[in-house]
C-alpha cells in the first residue's frame, strides 16, 4: 500500500512501465485506472518492444459484457475505463477476490466523489489482501486546501507516502555521476523588446492593484505579478473568483479579462516575431477603441510606450520620428483622416527586427555541423566511405537496451508549440529575411485597410530589393554560414524533421541566411513541448532517435528532467544540451518560479508527512475501517409495545448505465443504498415503482428545452410513472442562473428559458422539479424520498420504453394516441381533459354534441367555445364568427376512429 510521488519529468512513466512489466503474468490480475488512451498506447508499445509475452490488454465499452468477463478470467494487466469497471463490479462480472491489485495513475486527481475512489471502495470491501499503488508527478496539486494529501491517501486506501524530489540524495546521485553537457545560451533582448516587457509588467501591476482595491474582501494573496507570469494564473483566478463570479461588478470582470489579454501579449513578445506581436497589439488597440470596453489601462503611459515600441520593432525608430514630423507639417485630406492614419504604415518601408533567438539558433546549428565534420575527418577513411555509400546507417530506430557502435548525430529542437515549430522550420528553410517579408505581406492582407492592396506590391518590391542588395554585399563574408545540411520536411505526428534527402527537391531560396542542404548533415527534428496530440511524444523521440544534440529553444523544467534521466540511463552515449533563454526576461523568471514552487511543494509535503496521523486501519484490510462504512440507507424505525420495529430492508435504486459518468452513483452507494446498473430508456434513476427521475445539469437543461427533447422525456415519464421528477443539479462552487439578470422580463417569450420551463410544468402538472446544489444534496434527497417506499424492479424498468403502447395498471384506462391528440385541441388542458375522455367514447361522439353540453363537461364557457369553434369551423368561414348552438354534420370527423378508452380483455 504505497503512493510514490516524483518531481515532474523524473521518469514516472518509466517507473510505472516497470511495474506493468512485473505484473504482465497470466497468474495475476492487475487493473490500471485513470489512464488516457495516449497513456495506454505508449505503455503498450513500450512493453511490446521489450518482448513481453503477455502484454497489457485494453478494455473499453466496445467489448461486450461476456468478452469482458472472459478477459478478467485470463489474467494479466488490464487498462480499463472507470465507467465500465464500476458497472462490472456492481454486476459481479469481476472476480474481485482473485484480483492481485490495482495501479492508479495521476493519483492527485482522486477525490472522494470520483469514479476511481468508488472503484477502490468497492474493491476493498470484497478484497482485503490485494495491493493498491498510486503514482503522481504533480506535487503542486497537494498544496491547496486543508490536508489535501491526507484526504487523497484516505480515498486511495494507502498508508505509506514516498517522496522523490530532484534534490533527494538517491535521485541526485546518478545525475551527478552521468552529467549532461549543458551549454547555457543567454540571449539579450533588443532595447525595443525590453521596453515592451517593462510596459507590460507595469500594466499588469496596475490592473492587479486596481483589482485588489476594488475588491478588498477577496483573498488576493496569490494574485501577484510573479504568479501572473506563470501558466497556472488562470487556475488561481478561477479558484478564487468563480464561486462569487455573479456578485462581481462589471469593472472587476473587465480587469480579469484585461489581465488575460496582457498575459497573452507578454507571451507573444518572447515567443513569436515582431510582426505577429505588432499585429496582436494593433488588433487589441483598435477593438478596444471601437467598443470602448477597457478598464483604463489603454490610457496609461505604459500602454502608449507599448504601442510605440511595438511599432518601432516593425518600422524602425528613425522612420517613426520622420513620419511624426511629416505628419505635423503636412495637412491630411478628409479621407486620410477617416482612415485614422493607417496609410502611414502602409506607405512606409518596414525595417523588420529579426527575432534574436533565430540568429543564435543558426550559430548553434553551424557549430554542430562543424563539429560533426571534424569528427568525420578524424575517423578511418574506409569507415567514412562505407557510411557515405549507406546513408541509412545510423538512422535506424533503437529499441530497448541496444547500443550503436557509433552514437547517432541527430539533433532535436524543442519549442513551445506547433506555431513556433512552423516558424523555425520556415526560418531554417528560407532564412529570416524571406520569412519576415512573407509575414509582413500576410499582415498587410489581414489588415484589410483601403490602401493595403495598393501599397502591398510596392513594399514587397522594396523589401526584396533591400534583401538582394544586402545579400550581394555580404556574400563573401557569409560563405561560412552556408555549411549546414538542413532542408525541412514534415514528418508524421507533431514532429518536423530536417533531412538532407529533401535538399534536391526543395525550392531554392534567395535569403542570405538560409541553410542549403548537404549530404553529410545530421538529421534534425523539431518537436513541440505542448499542444501535441501525443503527451509522450518527447519520450518516444528520445527513445527512438536517441539524439546526440538537444536544443531547448524554450525553457521547460519537465523536459530538462527528462534529458537528465535519458542521459543517466544511457551512460555510454554522449548528450549535449543547448539551453536557450532571454536574459532578464519574463521567460527566465517563469522558469525560475516553476523550480521554486516545485521545491516549496516538496518541502511542504515533507513537513506534512512528518506530522500527519495515519490510522492503522486506513488501508481497508480490516473490517473496522470507517472509509468502508456505509450509512444505514433508511431512517431508523421506532419500536412500540404492540409490534416492535419493522424488519430491515435493503434500499435499492435503478441507475441508467450512462449516469456512471457523473459523481452521483458513487455518493448514493456511500449512503448505504444499493445500485443496480441497467440500460433504461425512460428516466435516469428509478427510486420506487412510482418515482422516476431525469437528471439535468444547467447546460443540459437549456439544450434539452431548446431542442424539445425534454418534452418527450417528460411525456414518457408522466405516462409510465405516477410521480415523474426533473432533477436540476448545479455546482455549489459556481454561480447559478438560468439566464442573465439583464434578460429577465415579465413577458412570456419562446426564447426565454424560464418561460419554457414554466410551460413545461403547466403541460405536465405531475412533474416535480428538484433543485440540488451538489451531488451530495441529491443523494440525501433520494434517500429521504425512498423512506417507507417499496423497491423498484429492474425487470419492469427494462420493459418501459418511449414506444411502448402498454401502460401500467394505474394508467391503462385511455389510449395514448387519442389522449395526446385531445390534449392538443383548443380549450382542453391537463385539468379538464379527463372529463372529455370519461364522457365521450371517441372523437366522433364528441363532435356531435352542442355548445351547452361541452360547457357542462368542461366547466368553462370560454374553453367550450374554443373547442366548439375548432370542431365546427368551416375553412371558408370568417374568423370572428361567433359559434351558434346547433347540431351540424361534423364533416371534420367522418369516421368513429379509435376510442378513448382501452378495451378490457
Amino acid at each position: 500500500m504505497r503512493k510514490p510521488k516524483q518531481g515532474k519529468g523524473l521518469g514516472i512513466s518509466r517507473l510505472f512501465g516497470e511495474f506493468l512489466k512485473v505484473y504482465c503474468d497470466p497468474a495475476s490480475l492487475v487493473l490500471v485506472l485513470n489512464t488516457t488512451p495516449a497513456d495506454e498506447a505508449y505503455f503498450s508499445d513500450t512493453i511490446e518492444k521489450n518482448g513481453i509475452d503477455n502484454p497489457p490488454k485494453i478494455v473499453t465499452n466496445e467489448i461486450s459484457a461476456t468478452e469482458r468477463q472472459n478477459t478478467y478470467l485470463k489474467g494479466g494487466v488490464l487498462f480499463i475505463t472507470s465507467r465500465i469497471f464500476v458497472v462490472d463490479l456492481l454486476t459481479d462480472r469481476v472476480p474481485v477476490e482473485h484480483v492481485t491489485g490495482i495501479l492508479v495513475y495521476r493519483a492527485h486527481k482522486i477525490i472522494e466523489s470520483c469514479q476511481e475512489a468508488f472503484i477502490l471502495r468497492l474493491y476493498r470491501q470484497k478484497n482485503k489482501t490485494g495491493f493498491i499503488k498510486a503514482f503522481t508527478d504533480n506535487p503542486d496539486a497537494f498544496t491547496s486546501g486543508f490536508s489535501h494529501v491526507e484526504r487523497v491517501m484516505k480515498n486511495l486506501f494507502v498508508k505509506k507516502l514516498f517522496l522523490w524530489p530532484r534534490f533527494h540524495a538517491s535521485v541526485a546521485l546518478p545525475f551527478h555521476k552521468h552529467k549532461v553537457d549543458v551549454i547555457e545560451v543567454h540571449q539579450q533582448m533588443t532595447p525595443a523588446m525590453t521596453a515592451c516587457q517593462t510596459s507590460l509588467l507595469d500594466l499588469i501591476n496596475a490592473c492587479i492593484n486596481e483589482l485588489k482595491r476594488s475588491n478588498p474582501s477577496i483573498d488576493t494573496d496569490e494574485i501577484t505579478v510573479e504568479n501572473a507570469l506563470s501558466k497556472s494564473f488562470d487556475l488561481i483566478i478561477r479558484l478564487q473568483l468563480e464561486p462569487i463570479w455573479h456578485q462581481l461588478s462589471g469593472r472587476t470582470r473587465q480587469l480579469i479579462s484585461d489581465l488575460k489579454t496582457l498575459r497573452l501579449i507578454l507571451r507573444h513578445l518572447t515567443q513569436y516575431d515582431c510582426i505577429t506581436f505588432y499585429s496582436l497589439v494593433q488588433s487589441i488597440r483598435s477593438s478596444e477603441k471601437s467598443f470602448g470596453q477597457n478598464s483604463g489601462w489603454l490610457f496609461l503611459d505604459a500602454a502608449e510606450s507599448l504601442f510605440t515600441h511595438a511599432k518601432e520593432r516593425v518600422y524602425g525608430c528613425k522612420k517613426l520620428q520622420q513620419k511624426q514630423a511629416k505628419k505635423r507639417k503636412t495637412e491630411k485630406s478628409k479621407e486620410d483622416d477617416e482612415e485614422g492614419g493607417e496609410s502611414d504604415d502602409e506607405d512606409s518601408t518596414p525595417s523588420l527586427e529579426p527575432c534574436p533567438k533565430w540568429e543564435t539558433l543558426s550559430e548553434i546549428l553551424a557549430e554542430i555541423s562543424e563539429e560533426e565534420e571534424t569528427c568525420t575527418e578524424v575517423e578511418d577513411p574506409s569507415s567514412a566511405n562505407d557510411e557515405s555509400n549507406n546513408p541509412e546507417k545510423g538512422n535506424t530506430n533503437i529499441n530497448g537496451e541496444d547500443v550503436l557502435l557509433k552514437p547517432s548525430n541527430h539533433v532535436l529542437i524543442c519549442a513551445e508549440d506547433d506555431r513556433t515549430c512552423n516558424q523555425l522550420r520556415e526560418y531554417l528553410c528560407d532564412g529570416g529575411e524571406q520569412l519576415m517579408s512573407r509575414l509582413f505581406q500576410k499582415y498587410l492582407f489581414m489588415k484589410g485597410g483601403p490602401k493595403s492592396q495598393k501599397a502591398h506590391a510596392t513594399i514587397v518590391a522594396k523589401v526584396k530589393e533591400k534583401s538582394n542588395s544586402d545579400s550581394g554585399k555580404d556574400k563573401e563574408t557569409n560563405l561560412d554560414s552556408l555549411t549546414l545540411t538542413q532542408m525541412i520536411r514534415a514528418s508524421k505526428g507533431d514532429d518536423f524533421s530536417i533531412n538532407s534527402s529533401d535538399a534536391k527537391t526543395g525550392q531554392p531560396t534567395s535569403s542570405k541566411d538560409a541553410y542549403y542542404g548537404l549530404v553529410n548533415s545530421p538529421l534534425t527534428i523539431l518537436h513541440p513541448l505542448h499542444g501535441c496530440s501525443d503527451p509522450h511524444g518527447i519520450a518516444r523521440v528520445l527513445d527512438e532517435m536517441q539524439p546526440k544534440y538537444v536544443i531547448l529553444y524554450d525553457a521547460d523544467m519537465s523536459l530538462v528532467r527528462q534529458l537528465e534521466v535519458y542521459r543517466a540511463t544511457r551512460p555510454g552515449k554522449p548528450l549535449r544540451v543547448y539551453f536557450m533563454m532571454y536574459k532578464g526576461s519574463v521567460e527566465e523568471q517563469r522558469y525560475l518560479t516553476t523550480l521554486r514552487k516545485e521545491k516549496e511543494a516538496f518541502e511542504y509535503l515533507i513537513r506534512e508527512k512528518a506530522t500527519m496521523f495515519i490510522p492503522e486501519e486506513q488501508d481497508g484490510k480490516s473490517d473496522n475501517d470507517p472509509g468502508l462504512a456505509r450509512d444505514a440507507g433508511h431512517k431508523p424505525t421506532s419500536s412500540s409495545r404492540q409490534g416492535g420495529a419493522d424488519l430491515m430492508q435493503t434500499q435499492k435504486i435503478i441507475v441508467d448505465m450512462r449516469e456512471f459518468r457523473s459523481e452521483l452513483p458513487s455518493l448514493i452507494h456511500r449512503r448505504g443504498i444499493d445500485i443496480e446498473p441497467v440500460t433504461i430508456e425512460v428516466g435516469d434513476y428509478i427510486l420506487t415503482p412510482d418515482i422516476c427521475v431525469e437528471r439535468k445539469s444547467v447546460s443540459d437543461l437549456i439544450g434539452s428545452l431548446n431542442s424539445g427533447r425534454l418534452y418527450q422525456q417528460a411525456l414518457s415519464m408522466s405516462r409510465f410513472y405516477k410521480r415523474p421528477m426533473l432533477l436540476i443539479e448545479f455546482d455549489a462552487n459556481k454561480p447559478f442562473s438560468l439566464q442573465a439578470k439583464s434578460s429577465v422580463s415579465g413577458d412570456v417569450s419562446l426564447q426565454d428559458v424560464t418561460s419554457k420551463l414554466a410551460m413545461l410544468t403547466m403541460h405536465f402538472p405531475k412533474l416535480r422539479l428538484l433543485w440540488c446544489p451538489s451531488p451530495y444534496a441529491t443523494a440525501e434527497i433520494f434517500e429521504e424520498l425512498k423512506v417507507g417506499k417499496p423497491q423498484p424492479s429492474a425487470e419492469i424498468a427494462l420493459t418501459v420504453t418511449a414506444t411502448t403502447s402498454d401502460a401500467p395498471d394505474w394508467n391503462d384506462k385511455y389510449n395514448h394516441g387519442p389522449q395526446d391528440f385531445v390534449l392538443r385541441m383548443p380549450g382542453i388542458n391537463s385539468k379538464n381533459f379527463r372529463n372529455i375522455l370519461n364522457k365521450f367514447t371517441n372523437l366522433y361522439e364528441m363532435s356531435q354534441v352542442g355548445l351547452t353540453k361541452l360547457t357542462e363537461v368542461l366547466g368553462s364557457s370560454i374553453h367550450a367555445q374554443q373547442l366548439y369553434g375548432f370542431l365546427h369551423k368551416e375553412s371558408s368561414s370568417e374568423t370572428n364568427t361567433k359559434p351558434v348552438e346547433k347540431k351540424t354534420k361534423g364533416k371534420a370527423f367522418v369516421g368513429k376512429g379509435r376510442g378513448f378508452k382501452r378495451k378490457k380483455n
